[in-house]
């Protein structure tokens, strides 16, 4: 049996050790196998075609340190060369795969795999006038996987005589096939209009947006066959477009997406692992922990991280463990908690429901954002569904794109957030939230319990909120005041029982953005690291939360009163 297939049965019967989304990727490969039996799969994997990648592969020599011996694949290392080679389309013979994921811990051979793919497809695919770039956030750092390329290159004397390396112009060229690889760091202007036939993105998780991912994948559209191979560790920023990628492949892992054409193989260990079980780390590390060696150094690395905590601690679980873990001690949200309210529903479900309106306002040409919170019974069950949309000026849009580093125009296109044009553009007319929230309260048939709102720059609106005939009500926005319904909100997040449509991606992003802040008393309430994480969609859900749990320490109260009575009735 070919050695892609004999992995992924080995992983699948628990013969090799490994964590959950790489057995997944492993059942894929032998569920696939399967389809293709049937004249409606499109695809078939050539044993022929991933042999021939792999054994390119152990030509390949190791000149790094003292040693000068050919490289012999791991198991794991096999499996993804072969997978991204292997799958073919059965009509025309095109590879499967355009996109893949990889995710492995420190010093698991990331680079050496991104070299790889580089050597042989520059010179050994077949394919001529190749275009290939080694990509990263800085120079230095997309040199990494250059410099394999050109190691492997320079120790072995017969592939030496095949390529022209100018390191000074970091380039490499192939006399075979007249084939380019660059090394390109944050210059996206660079590559812009491009096609590359191999695009590697290392080190993902540091990017701060999807823009260079986005140029090289918009440059294959026209090809017949390309690939853009992410190959990372994790990383703390929650809202990267590294840790968004990773979500969507669990999800398609897991059977919650379905594209034929994304690889993924994500090395991590489960939930309920011990992290300080070394017998558990070979799943983040199926290099470094396939010896004795590198076990003994991870022990060292653990037991400084669980002394020291802090940064250490983090360093060791992101990079080591090779979980995406928040970077900071005052994050609000727990992301993983939150992710699970992610659900359907949407306005529709709440028709004729009586819900609270939250509202933060902007000091101009910032971003305002209204919020609704419904509380409802789900299988007897309380739970909180949130509304939420945004308003920011239209002549601002642009300029928040660069300066926030999030996709504006994509919430503008998705209906998440609305474009204001009066007042110049500059600044946010708050007419447009009146408006908005006329609009569903008629469509939706929606009650208005109340309206909180910070009073911050509200003057001039209270006459028109006043409008809807329901309380309005004036919160404000300190620790004091906000303190229990801030940590009110969080306790639900984590219980489960807030609920919002999972296309909302601008609250989710500023729900990742809000930290906590102390007063002298010890209250809380959110606030934001930095000038450009927004986290008004947020402070507008709690605004209204704030009322919610008034009403529901209400209800409290009158139950326990009738009770009371009750028992003194003899009931």
């Amino acid at each position: 049996m070919n050695r892609v297939t004999q992995y992924a049965l080995d992983v699948v019967e628990g013969k090799i050790v490994t964590g959950k989304y790489a057995k997944l990727a492993c059942q894929r490969h032998l569920d696939d196998i399967e389809r293709s039996k049937l004249a409606s799969y499109k695809f078939r994997f050539d044993e022929e075609e991933a042999n021939r990648i792999i054994d390119f592969s152990e030509t390949l020599i190791i000149a790094e340190g003292e040693g000068h011996e050919s490289l012999k694949l791991a198991d794991f290392q096999g499996f993804i060369l072969g997978s991204l080679f292997g799958w073919v389309n059965k009509e025309n013979g095109y590879r499967r795969f355009r996109t893949s994921y990889v995710q492995l811990g420190r010093q698991n051979g990331k680079s050496l795999l991104n070299g790889i793919l580089g050597t042989y497809c520059s010179g050994f695919d077949g394919y001529k006038y190749a275009q290939i770039y080694c990509t990263a956030t800085k120079s230095d750092q997309a040199k990494i996987v250059f410099n394999e390329i050109v190691k492997f290159i320079r120790a072995d004397e017969d592939l030496e005589e095949l390529f022209k390396v100018k390191e000074y112009e970091s380039t490499i060229i192939s006399l075979i096939t007249n084939s380019i690889v660059r090394a390109l760091g944050r210059d996206t202007k660079s590559i812009d209009g491009f096609r590359p036939y191999l695009g590697i993105v290392d080190e993902y998780h540091a990017h701060k947006d999807n823009q260079m991912y986005k140029l090289l994948e918009g440059g294959t559209g026209k090809l017949k066959q390309s690939l853009i191979s992410v190959i990372t560790t994790a990383g703390f920023d929650l809202n990267s477009p590294c840790f968004e990628l990773y979500e969507y492949c669990k999800k398609l892992l897991e059977g919650g997406y379905t594209n034929e054409t994304q690889f993924v193989y994500i090395a991590q260990l489960d939930k309920e692992d011990d992290i300080w079980n070394p017998d558990n780390w070979i799943k983040a590390n199926p290099l470094v922990c396939l010896e004795p060696e590198g076990i003994e150094g991870m022990k060292d690395i653990a037991s400084k991280a669980k002394e020291m905590g802090g940064e250490e601690l983090r360093d060791f679980m992101t990079k080591r463990i090779n979980a995406w873990v928040q970077m900071t001690d005052d994050d609000y949200i727990n992301v993983e908690n939150w992710n699970k309210g992610a659900c359907d529903l949407t306005l529709e479900d709440m028709r004729g429901k009586q819900c609270v309106v939250g509202i933060d306002l902007s000091s101009g040409g910032d971003l305002t954002s209204l919020g609704l919170e419904f509380p409802i019974r789900v299988e007897n069950e309380q739970k909180y569904y949130i509304y939420s949309h945004s308003f920011i000026p239209k002549n601002r849009v642009q300029e928040h794109i660069k300066t926030d580093k999030a996709p504006y125009d994509i919430w503008l296109k998705e209906g998440l957030l609305t474009a204001t044009e009066t007042l110049g553009g500059v600044k946010t007319d708050y007419k447009y939230i009146i408006s908005h929230l006329k609009r569903l309260k008629e469509e939706y048939e929606l009650s208005f319990k109340a309206i909180a709102y910070d009073p911050h720059n509200a003057d001039t609106f209270l006459l028109d909120l006043e409008e809807f005939g329901c309380d309005c009500i004036e919160i404000v926005q300190s620790a004091k005041s906000l303190n229990q319904a801030t940590e009110d909100f969080s306790l639900e997040v984590d219980a489960g029982n807030v609920l919002y449509n999972q296309n909302n991606k601008l609250l989710t992003w500023s729900a990742i953005n809000a930290k906590l802040t102390y007063n002298s008393f010890g209250e809380q309430k959110i606030d934001k690291n930095y000038r450009t994480k927004r986290i008004d969609p947020i402070d507008a859900i709690i605004d209204a939360h704030k009322i919610v749990v008034i009403n529901k320490e209400a209800e409290i109260d009158i139950n326990e009163s009738t009770e009371d009575y009750l028992r003194m009735m003899g009931w």
